[in-house]
């Protein structure tokens, strides 16, 4: 939850309507430079590094507000400057990094990506029907006709929780409303987040939840200023 006086949430990098905004950071750094800016809990900028073009690694082993992060792997991710984008890789971190997606914006999907709502990790799985064989017969288990994909909730590191099938028009997210509920989590808004498919391609959209919704990257992705994403139990934002 966002406590009083907070000019952003925490959890996701929400900026909280009326409050004070927060402290430019320190720091002396080269005219059009990138820079990865630390956001602490109470929504003020902390600690700053300038991503150069060539590769910058974070992680425990770069020491500072990194190194306290038991989350983070010792080289968590790598960062380099390419004009106005940053490029990011993850460096097979346990962890992972997370990217913040816009809300109202459908990110794609495919199978095997991995999304955070609130304090749940959920695993994407398109479901393969498969093809009869030449005689025409199909394998036992087949998907209900209309099904195209589950999402899975990851409990723990190669675990799986409870599963939920996905099919016609998708699924709703949410902690009071929709068709999957994830009432203890405050995190959770009441409507966060959509799954849904559009001529034979997966999406999800972020609903204008509070706390926003996260896609973990797959080796790279690229971003631009004012991108927020998780690593380790902090958040981030990128600017120029």
């Amino acid at each position: 939850m966002i406590q009083p006086g907070f000019a952003f949430c925490g959890a996701c990098g929400a900026s909280v309507p009326g409050a004070e905004p927060a402290a430019a950071p320190v720091g002396v750094f080269a005219q059009d430079s990138a820079k990865l800016v630390l956001i602490q809990p109470d929504g003020t900028e902390g600690g700053t590094v300038e991503i150069p073009t060539s590769e910058v690694a974070v992680g425990r082993d770069a020491g500072g507000f990194f190194g306290s992060d038991a989350y983070l792997s010792p080289r968590h991710a790598v960062f380099r400057a390419e004009g106005d984008r940053v490029v990011v890789r993850d460096e097979n971190s346990l962890n992972g990094v997370f990217v913040k997606i816009m809300p109202n914006q459908p990110q794609e999907l495919h199978t095997g990506d991995i999304f955070r709502v609130g304090q749940e990790l959920i695993l994407f799985e398109a479901i393969d029907r498969g093809s009869p064989t030449a005689d025409g017969t199909e394998k036992m288990g087949s998907p209900i006709e209309g099904l195209w994909g589950r999402l899975c909730l990851i409990v723990g590191k190669g675990r799986i929780g409870n599963s939920f099938p996905v099919g016609g028009e998708g699924v709703i997210l949410g902690r009071e409303r929709g068709n999957i509920l994830f009432p203890e989590d405050g995190y959770v808004s009441g409507i966060h987040l959509r799954v849904h498919a559009e001529k034979g391609s997966f999406f999800i959209t972020d609903l204008g939840s509070s706390n926003g919704s996260f896609y973990k990257v797959n080796q790279e992705a690229t971003l631009g200023a004012g991108d927020f994403l998780l690593m380790g139990a902090q958040l981030f934002r990128i600017d120029f």
